[in-house]
């Protein structure tokens, strides 16, 4: 099928939304733009990103222009990690971050915070540490070709676990277990991580790394809202349960979609040669089927052969 024709190449007027002091989160058009806006720090999270990011996901995601949210960063480096000396500073804020992590309940990603549209990263400069969230969280990422990841967990004592667990979900485990047992002392380019599918596309030279990222996200923006929340949440549950119960939630994804007038708008659009007029994305009840999505499922009982065994702590 060849690609309808009349988009408009006219530059989209920018909307900045105030009251953040650690981001820059804006609307161009269809895209959403959150940007990290620490450079001087090498946008390491502090306190105060960590408060402001659920925000900022929240509110592209309900913004019913926004259609792709692009994650970007300012400055030399995309994100060098937490910002332990802030964080040692702000006692709240570490007290917080760590109630969070013991449950597990982190808010810095689209992923974390149940977003519903299509996101994607695109990378600069270094990756390190807490900064692989949003490599292993994004729906799509890019970077430019002087990218360097770096997981230093092990190299300052800690445990790479959560960026690493999702990022095998994403790619062979070996490749992630060197990563993190290598720790600073290894960076792994992107020509490799783009060898190994970590990330999709390498931008060369890296000036046009937003570019490129804005011309991706107009070719996803063009698409069903309603069809492509559907498909991330399949998607995700494959990445999370077994293939014959993903397969099997995946139908109730696909044939809760028949009716919808995306299905009859979107043939209509490409044979009239124009541009799609969708619906409007109901986010909240998209949201609903995320967050669902991964409850998980009641535990059976225990085998007798374990009952006795280690309450906490086991393998």
């Amino acid at each position: 099928m060849s690609e309808p024709t009349g988009t408009s190449t006219a530059a989209p007027e920018r909307h900045d939304f105030p009251g953040y002091q650690t981001l820059r989160v804006s609307r161009e058009g269809a895209i959403g733009w959150l940007e990290l806006n620490r450079p001087r720090s090498g946008n390491a999270m502090d306190g105060v990103m960590f408060e402001e990011l659920p925000r900022a996901w929240a509110q592209l995601d309900g913004d019913p222009q926004v259609r792709v949210i692009v994650n970007v960063a300012a400055g030399r480096d995309f994100c060098t990690g937490l910002d332990v000396v802030q964080l040692n500073r702000d006692p709240a804020a570490l007290r917080e971050q760590s109630r969070r992590t013991r449950r597990a309940e982190l808010a810095i990603t689209g992923w974390h915070c149940g977003v519903v549209k299509p996101v994607i990263a695109a990378l600069q400069g270094r990756v390190v540490g807490g900064g692989l969230h949003f490599v292993a969280d994004a729906d799509v990422v890019i970077a430019a070709a002087d990218v360097r990841f770096i997981d230093t967990h092990v190299s300052v004592g800690q445990v790479t676990a959560f960026e690493g667990i999702a990022l095998t979900r994403k790619m062979a485990a070996e490749t992630v277990m060197r990563l993190a047992l290598a720790g600073r002392h290894e960076p792994l380019s992107a020509a490799r991580a783009y060898q190994l599918g970590m990330i999709s596309e390498v931008v060369d030279p890296p000036e046009r790394l937003r570019e490129r990222a804005a011309a991706l996200a107009n070719k996803i923006a063009r698409n069903s809202p309603a069809a492509m929340a559907a498909t991330k949440r399949a998607l995700y549950r494959a990445l999370e349960d077994g293939l014959t119960r993903a397969c099997r939630a995946a139908a109730a994804d696909l044939v809760g979609l028949w009716g919808h007038p995306d299905q009859v708008e979107g043939p209509a659009a490409f044979v009239e040669k124009r541009e799609a007029r969708w619906a409007p994305l109901d986010r909240a009840a998209e949201q609903q089927k995320v967050l669902a999505s991964r409850t998980p499922a009641p535990a059976g009982p225990v085998p007798a052969s374990q009952a006795s065994g280690t309450q906490a702590g086991g393998r």
